[in-house]
C-alpha cells in the first residue's frame, strides 16, 4: 500500500528550516507508530528488503509504502494516520512507471470509470521533473480521454463533483484511489512538553486531546478523589487518548491521592471560597510534578463562567498559586461544543460513564474572588497534608496502563461457579439500551442502569452468574469491581471479544 500524506497548512507556511523540522519530526512519529503499532521493521537500509516501510520526506508531502505483505493492515494504518496531529490530509495512491500519455489515460479509465458515473470533473496534474509534455497537456489528453470513454456528465474547470488528480514524479505515476482527512495541527515533539490535570469529565478529556493536536507532549495528571475504582476509569480514558493520538511518544500518568486534602478544606475554608481553593491546591500540586519532570506547562479544561470557580476574577486569583503557565484550549467554547468534540473523538462515552467526583460544593460560592481573602483563608491550612499527598503520588509509563487497567477480577467467566446459569445485565444509561439493543439469544439479558445497579444487585437470584455490560467496558469493569468488594462472588465481565 502506498500514501501520500499532505502536511498541516500551518506547517507549509513556517520558515524553510522550520519546515523541514517539523517534516522531519512527522516522519519519526509515523515511523514509531506504525513500527508499535503493527509489528513493522522501521525504514530498512536496504531497499529491495520485502518487509522495509519506506518513509519519504518531500517537500510538500510525506510518502509512505508499506510491504505488500501488509495489506490486510490498510483499515488500521488509515486509522492510524488519521488521527496523527500535523497530518491534513492523506491519500491511498496507485503508482505505476510513466510510459505514454496513451498508458496514462488507461490506468485513469481503469480507476475512475465507474466513479465518474453521471458527475462532473476535472483531471489535476502535479509534475516534477523532465519530460516531453506539460501538465496542461497531461490534463487535456486524459481528460477528453475520461470524457469520452465514460459517463460522466462533462468537465467543469471551476466546481466539478470531483477532481481526479494526477501526480508525475519523473518516471513514476501515482493516481489517487481514496483520499481522507486527518486532524491537522501539529507533530508532537514539535513543540514543549505539559501535564494535563485530567479528571475524566467531558472538558479535561477534550483539552488533553487539544493539546496534542498542537504538537504538545502531554503528561497526564488525575487528582484522586473515588478511591480505587476512580482511578481505574480515568485510567482507561487516558490510555485511549495517548493510544490514538499521542503514541508516538510515551508520557506518563500520575495520580494524587487528594481525599485528605479536600477534606481539610471542607473543614478549615469558607464556604464561598472552597472551590477556589480547591483549584489552587491542585495547582500547587500540579506545579511540583511538573518542576520534577522539567515541565513548563500546565493544562486544564476551564471553560470561561461554566462554573462558578471560573469567572475572570476567580480564573486570576487562582492562576496565581502558580509560576506557570495555565494553558486553557477550552476557554471561550460552550458545554455543546465541548461534547460535540468529545462525541466526534470517541471520548463522550468514556466521559459520560465516569462518576462526577466534586471536590466541593458551596451553598454560595464566591465569583470574585479577592486574593488578599484568599491568602487568609489558606492560612488556615495545613499546607502539610498537600505534601503528604504528593509524597503518596503514583506515576505510570502510559504504555503500561493498558495492563493496569485490564486488572483481572477475582469472578471473571473462566473462575463463575460453572454449573449456574449466566445471565447478562446491561448497565448502560437507558437511552443507549433503547439505540443499541444488546441481544444475545443464548442467554436472558436484564436492563439495570448502572446508576441503579448498586441498589438492585443484592436483590438478584444469588444462584446465577452475572456478567456485566457496557460499550467500552470502563463502567462494567468499575461496578463488578465494587460489587466483588461487597462480597458478591457471582459476578464478571461480559467480553465481546
Amino acid at each position: 500500500m502506498k500514501y501520500i500524506i499532505r502536511y498541516s497548512g500551518e506547517m507549509t507556511t513556517k520558515s524553510r528550516v522550520v519546515r523541514v523540522q517539523f517534516c522531519r519530526q512527522l516522519k519519526r512519529n509515523v515511523s514509531r507508530v506504525l513500527r508499535v503499532w503493527l509489528g513493522l521493521p522501521d525504514q530498512s537500509v536496504a531497499p529491495h528488503d520485502p518487509d522495509a516501510v519506506l518513509l519519504e520526506v518531500q517537500w510538500d508531502n510525506l510518502y509512505l509504502e508499506l510491504p505488500a505483505s501488509r495489506r490486510e493492515s490498510a483499515a488500521e494504518v488509515e486509522s492510524l494516520l488519521a488521527n496523527m496531529p500535523g497530518i491534513w490530509s492523506f491519500s491511498r495512491v496507485l503508482q505505476y512507471p510513466l510510459t505514454d500519455l496513451q498508458d496514462l489515460l488507461d490506468q485513469t479509465l481503469a480507476l475512475y470509470r465507474e466513479r465518474l458515473n453521471g458527475k462532473t470533473f476535472r483531471v489535476r496534474c502535479r509534475r516534477l521533473g523532465t519530460h516531453d509534455f506539460s501538465s496542461v497537456d497531461v490534463e487535456r489528453f486524459v481528460g477528453a480521454g475520461l470524457k469520452l470513454q465514460t459517463q460522466a456528465r462533462g468537465v467543469d474547470l471551476h466546481f466539478p463533483d470531483l477532481v481526479v488528480p494526477i501526480e508525475i514524479r519523473d518516471k513514476r505515476v501515482r493516481l489517487v484511489d481514496a483520499a481522507l482527512p486527518g486532524i491537522g495541527g501539529f507533530p508532537i515533539g514539535t513543540q514543549e512538553t505539559a501535564i494535563s490535570l485530567l479528571s475524566g469529565g467531558f472538558d479535561s478529556a477534550v483539552a488533553t486531546y487539544q493539546a496534542m493536536k498542537r504538537g504538545l507532549r502531554v503528561h497526564t495528571l488525575f487528582f484522586n478523589l473515588g478511591g480505587s475504582d476512580h482511578e481505574l476509569a480515568v485510567k482507561e480514558l487516558a490510555y485511549f487518548l495517548w493510544q490514538k493520538f499521542g503514541a508516538s511518544h510515551p508520557t506518563r500518568f500520575i495520580s494524587v491521592p487528594f481525599e485528605p486534602v479536600v477534606a481539610a478544606i471542607l473543614a478549615t475554608i469558607s464556604d464561598a471560597m472552597m472551590g477556589v481553593v480547591l483549584k489552587r491546591m491542585m495547582l500547587r500540586a500540579a506545579t511540583e510534578v511538573a518542576r520534577q519532570l522539567d515541565v513548563g506547562a500546565l493544562v486544564t479544561g476551564d471553560s470561561i463562567a461554566q462554573v462558578s470557580s471560573q469567572t475572570l476574577p476567580n480564573l486570576c486569583v487562582i492562576d496565581e498559586a502558580t509560576p506557570l503557565l495555565v494553558l486553557r484550549p477550552l476557554a471561550m467554547l460552550d458545554k455543546q461544543e465541548i461534547v460535540d468534540i468529545a462525541r466526534r473523538i470517541g471520548t463522550e462515552e468514556f466521559s459520560a460513564s465516569i462518576p462526577e467526583y466534586c471536590g466541593v460544593i458551596s451553598v454560595r460560592p464566591t465569583t470574585r474572588a479577592k486574593l488578599s481573602r484568599i491568602a487568609e483563608e489558606e492560612r488556615r491550612f495545613d499546607f502539610t497534608l498537600l505534601e503528604q499527598a504528593l509524597a503518596d503520588r503514583k506515576t505510570f509509563d502510559i504504555r503500561t496502563l493498558q495492563s493496569v487497567s485490564a486488572r483481572p477480577l477475582a469472578a471473571e467467566l473462566d473462575v463463575l461457579t460453572p454449573q449456574r446459569p449466566v445471565i447478562l445485565i446491561d448497565i448502560r444509561h437507558p437511552e443507549q439500551q433503547e439505540r443499541r439493543p444488546l441481544r444475545k439469544p443464548e442467554c436472558p439479558v436484564l436492563l439495570i442502569p448502572f446508576f441503579r445497579l448498586n441498589a438492585e444487585f443484592p436483590a438478584l437470584a444469588s444462584d446465577s452468574n452475572y456478567l456485566l455490560y457496557c460499550d467500552h467496558g470502563v463502567l462494567s469493569r468499575l461496578h463488578a469491581a465494587h460489587l466483588q468488594e461487597q462480597g458478591h462472588r457471582n459476578v464478571g465481565i461480559f467480553k465481546t471479544s
